[in-house]
C-alpha cells in the first residue's frame, strides 16, 4: 500500500443520533451526526414517526393546492 495518499482511519468513530451515541464504527471521520438510523426508523421500529425536513410538505400541499391540475392538458 502507497504511504500518505489515502485518509486518515479513525477505527472508534462515534456515530450520534440526537446528541446520543448510538454505535461506534470504523470511518474517515472521527465522529458522524446521523438524521435518521435503523433505532428509529420506522420500518425497524413498526412505528409510526414523520420527518418534515426543511418545511417540503408544506411547500408541496402548498404547490398542489387549488387548481394545480385543472391547467394540465387533457387528451
Amino acid at each position: 500500500m502507497k504511504q500518505e495518499i489515502h485518509p486518515k482511519y479513525y477505527p472508534d468513530c462515534k456515530v450520534t443520533f440526537r446528541g446520543e451515541v448510538v454505535m461506534t464504527v470504523g470511518a474517515t471521520v472521527p465522529s458522524l451526526n446521523v438524521e435518521v438510523w435503523s433505532g428509529s426508523h420506522p420500518f425497524f421500529t413498526g412505528q409510526k414517526s414523520f420527518v418534515d425536513t426543511l418545511g417540503r410538505v408544506e411547500r408541496f400541499q402548498k404547490k398542489f393546492a387549488g387548481k394545480y391540475f385543472d391547467n394540465a392538458k387533457k387528451k
